[in-house]
């Protein structure tokens, strides 16, 4: 009897782990990267300015964020023309926030010291604002309207000051 007892608690202990295991690759086949069209996630950081945004702090202004790292040189080269567009559209109501996932805080620091950064920056060495995103290459950039959606997604870097960014922007900020 006690046999059949523990038989039967190991199959229940088996079937549970089962369905665990099942939920847990479900869970991982399923595609968690935001798309265009998509709400933008929401987030919590403090940026190098030690201020707390959020994504709903931006109150009615188009937010860009940029996922970078140090040791990207795609995000190295991009990164001007994300400082001139942060310089030239922040007056117009557009928001840059910079999220380096460098784990090296003095080279991140160095960083942007040496590129004279003008836009909001905060660090992800963990990648948990990355992977809310479902961020995985870099740069990764989402353009994110008033209303909080993603309308636009820019993998790998690009130059901010191209008349197709500027035109997206000035016709976004007019919507």
């Amino acid at each position: 009897m006690l046999a059949a007892k523990n038989e039967r608690v190991l199959h229940i202990l088996i079937a549970a782990s089962i369905a665990v295991l099942g939920f847990v690759i479900y869970d991982s086949l399923l595609d968690k990267t935001v798309k265009v069209g998509d709400k933008a996630p929401d987030f919590s950081v403090k940026t190098e300015a030690g201020l707390n945004l959020s994504r709903d702090s931006f109150g009615g202004k188009v937010l860009i964020v940029n996922f970078w790292a140090t040791w990207c040189p795609p995000c190295i080269e991009e990164t001007p023309s994300l400082n001139a567009l942060a310089k030239e559209y922040g007056p117009k109501g557009v928001v840059v926030l910079g999220v380096s996932i460098d784990k090296n805080e003095q080279k991140y620091k160095r960083f942007l010291e040496r590129f004279g950064i003008q836009f909001a920056m905060t660090r992800d060495p963990e990648h948990k604002l990355a992977d809310t995103y479902g961020t995985y290459q870099f740069p990764e950039t989402y353009i994110i309207d008033r209303n909080g959606k993603v309308v636009q997604k820019v993998i790998s870097n690009t130059n901010w000051n191209g008349p197709e960014i500027k035109s997206f922007l000035d016709n976004l900020l007019r919507s």
